[in-house]
């Protein structure tokens, strides 16, 4: 099977399905809970509590992006029916 087994269908996200279920579930009853939660929020950050502080950044300025440092490294193999002596393995190899 080639090619992503994901491709063109959204990745399950079974937390916000629940609450996007729960903020539907609450209609008309409570209009303003989402801004509560989001002052509540607020106030957190405020408070300097770090993971709401995180939370908002994330919501607001969107997640960091993870950089990768790679290094790209040549590997030369040598593939032999009669491989070399100790001498001959050191004099090619020990001095990198």
């Amino acid at each position: 099977m080639a090619g992503n087994a994901n491709s063109g269908r959204k990745a399950e996200k079974p937390f916000r399905d629940a609450l996007r279920i729960e903020i539907a579930a609450l209609g008309d009853s409570d209009p303003l809970a989402l801004r509560s939660i989001a002052r509540r929020l607020l106030e957190k950050a405020a408070e300097g509590d770090m993971q709401a502080i995180k939370e908002l950044a994330d919501r607001t300025d969107g997640k960091a992006v993870q950089q990768l440092d790679v290094e790209a490294v040549n590997h030369h193999y040598e593939i032999s029916d009669s491989p070399p002596s100790e001498a001959e393995w050191a004099a090619r190899y020990a001095t990198q």
